[in-house]
């Protein structure tokens, strides 16, 4: 128990996400994971880090410069908290970058620079060059006459330094990783064995003086990677005459020439040629401007090939099929007799694309409404949507163009469903559409009936695979009405409607919830039993995080499993001292919401899209759905109570932010890997020997 005289009762979200990452660096340093999971989580790390600097970094950058005078120092002293937390990381990163090559080549994987080839080696990687690589550069000789190129945030650069007679040139050049594969697979050294690959930019270090020969007298030509990261928040405006859409695509434009937030290089880099890059690039002391090793945009370590054998990666579990489904020759039959909860990836997202085949060519199916944030970039989804119209169903689509990092992919996108016949709207002016929502009617018995899915993941079948997610297809007609009235929401934003079972953002969210932990505190107050266990990704939200407080100090025991960001404080005394949290990060990335309110005995279940972040309260069209089915109910409870059980993979969330393992209690405890107990318990019904949970409040006695 932390004395609350010495801890703050709030974590600033950036610096709680970067606990988060520093848990996945965790796993990429973890023996017992497999090296080439262990170098993917490498990836997995550094395309996180981006991403954060590209919004949270940038985010409090502007808080910064542009708040009142008493707050804008505030926001500078947590720039340098950042800072500071970020170089540690990178730090350990690098460690263990050295250590995971290392282990590589233990199993005969090499990955090497061109300062380790020999001739034949070299021989070939010229070969390459020419062949395949020099025909995608496009080297920019800088000077101050001219502006420097737009750098694109998603890509890596050699900044070049060339000396010629005595005079010094800089030149930048982009390294093509977007035509190119990051690491080329190269012969190994003669008489040697295994498998060796070398990244694309020290393949072009290979042939550096030919890019230039011809062009200067080389003295010498020397080149450093950078990276530079940018705010990646849009600009819309309001210009009356421009469409949203058009708003959108002009903002898009400008995102490519915003303000950098970090700029990554070489510590190796002659000073002259970084001090050049910063006046140029006009980085001040507010943005990061970091050392590092050689190598940047490790992210594309995600996508790192097994050229070993099976072992060294993750061994895939099978997907899990559903006996009450697959006996129906059509799905429509399947949810009219119970409702269908699927959990991916252990349940395969075949069950929704087969849920849209089958509306878009029944005859009885009239309309399908369906909200998109991400979905695939061969989405079969959208397949299903363009099939429905050509079997003359009326299909209303809303794309949220304002999904970050995916609005030029959602406006090709709204241009495909558009051209094939389908009816698109761009959401509700002000506010994100969030919820995973599809409302079918179908004609039966001269009625129309309600067939709906709500769940807590996109319409994505590329990210159902490594993300968790649940989705409940329901017959429950109050259900449908209610989901097809926030359709009609969407498209008339002047009708609000009235909700018994569906908790939907903006519109009665914050008031629901809070409304729900209170009885929790009520019930607290008369010595019944209580409990709250939410289950999210993120948790930041200030009444929340306060009204939680107030459910602690009642005694309602409060069990929290976040993987992300968490600004709450656990185990405080006098403040949360019934609160325990948890984090897991294993091979799944989890990205569920469940909430569970222990309701004297009679627990009540939501599947939302929503985490706890005032944005997704307040600002999004998000919805929670409470699950009315016994069967269903016991399956969340099972998997929840798993997950609480986990102690190989659970990290514990508390004042001192150490992502220490939550290690069995006993030394001859079994030890309970959550994602695997799951697929067991999915497949062969089998429940592990869990914690016990204790929903009484204490006595006042």
């Amino acid at each position: 128990m932390t004395d609350s005289g010495n801890v703050e009762r709030w974590i600033p979200k950036e610096l709680s996400w970067l606990s988060f990452n520093e848990r996945v660096l965790q796993e990429a340093a973890d023996p017992s994971v497999p090296v080439i999971q262990r170098v993917r989580y490498l990836g997995i790390f550094s395309n996180n880090m981006d991403e954060f600097f590209r919004v949270r970094v940038a985010d409090v950058r502007r808080l910064a410069a542009f708040s009142t005078p008493s707050k804008q120092e505030e926001f500078k002293a947590l720039l340098e908290k950042i800072q500071l937390r970020v170089v540690e990381l990178q730090s350990r990163f690098d460690q263990t970058y050295l250590a995971t090559l290392k282990e590589l080549r233990k199993r005969g994987i090499y990955l090497i620079s061109e300062r380790q080839l020999d001739d034949h080696q070299r021989e070939f990687a010229r070969n390459f060059f020419f062949e395949n690589i020099q025909p995608e550069l496009v080297p920019v000789i800088l000077d101050d006459n001219h502006p420097l190129p737009e750098l694109n945030d998603a890509s890596i650069y050699l900044a070049i330094k060339i000396v010629s007679a005595d005079q010094v040139r800089y030149a930048m050049l982009e390294v093509p990783t977007d035509r190119i594969s990051r690491f080329v697979s190269i012969p190994s050294r003669k008489g040697k064995r295994g498998k060796v690959m070398i990244a694309l930019e020290n393949m072009i270090r290979v042939c550096l003086h030919d890019v230039f020969r011809g062009i200067f007298q080389l003295d010498s030509v020397e080149a450093y990677t950078v990276k530079l990261t940018r705010d990646a928040e849009l600009e819309l405006g309001e210009e009356v005459t421009e469409s949203f859409f058009e708003r959108m695509e002009r903002s898009l434009k400008r995102r490519r020439k915003a303000d950098p937030v970090r700029f990554v290089y070489d510590s190796e880099m002659p000073a002259d040629l970084r001090d050049y890059l910063a006046r140029r690039l006009g980085l001040g002391r507010l943005d990061s401007v970091l050392p590092g090793g050689r190598y940047h945009n490790s992210k594309d370590f995600m996508g790192f090939p097994n050229l070993g054998p099976a072992y060294l990666e993750l061994k895939p579990l099978p997907k899990i099929p559903l006996p009450a489904v697959d006996r129906f020759d059509n799905i429509f039959d399947a949810i009219a007799q119970r409702d269908v909860l699927l959990y991916y990836p252990y349940n395969s997202f075949t069950y929704v694309i087969n849920f849209l085949r089958t509306a878009a060519i029944d005859p009885a199916v009239r309309s399908i409404s369906l909200s998109l944030y991400r979905v695939a970039s061969n989405s079969h989804v959208v397949d299903a949507l363009i099939n429905a119209v050509a079997n003359h169903k009326d299909v209303l689509v809303v794309v949220e163009l304002q999904a970050r990092f995916d609005e030029e992919a959602n406006m090709a996108l709204s241009h495909r469903l558009q051209e094939g016949g389908v009816n698109v709207i761009f959401g509700v002016p002000g506010l994100k559409v969030h919820g995973k929502l599809i409302s079918v009617t179908r004609q039966e018995n001269n009625s129309l009936r309600y067939y709906t899915h709500i769940g807590t993941g996109n319409f994505n079948e590329k990210t159902a695979e490594v993300y968790t997610d649940f989705s409940l297809l329901t017959f429950n007609q109050e259900i449908g009405e209610e989901a097809f009235k926030t359709f009609e929401f969407i498209r008339y934003t002047y009708r609000r409607p009235n909700y018994k079972h569906l908790i939907v953002s903006p519109i009665n969210s914050r008031e629901r919830l809070l409304a729900m932990i209170d009885h929790e505190i009520d019930n607290a107050h008369k010595g019944r039993s209580c409990g709250l266990t939410f289950k999210c990704n993120n948790l930041v939200d200030q009444a929340m995080i306060d009204k939680l407080y107030e459910a602690s100090q009642a005694g309602v025991p409060v069990r929290l499993i976040v993987r992300g960001m968490c600004s709450l404080v656990p185990g405080v005394k006098g403040v949360s001292d019934n609160i325990e949290a948890i984090s897991i990060v294993d091979r799944y990335l989890e990205h569920p919401r469940i909430f569970m309110f222990y309701n004297a005995g009679d627990p009540q279940y939501y599947l939302s899209s929503a985490d706890l972040m005032t944005r997704n309260i307040d600002y999004r069209v998000e919805v929670m759905c409470p699950i009315y089915d016994e069967g269903h109910k016991k399956t969340l409870q099972d998997i929840l109570d798993i997950q609480w059980s986990d102690n190989v993979k659970a990290r514990v969330l508390d004042a001192t932010q150490a992502n220490r393992l939550r290690l069995p209690r006993k030394k001859n405890a079994k030890r309970i890997r959550s994602q695997e107990a799951i697929h067991r318990y999915l497949s062969k019904g089998r429940l592990p020997r869990l914690r016990k949970l204790n929903y009484k409040p204490p006595s006042d006695g």
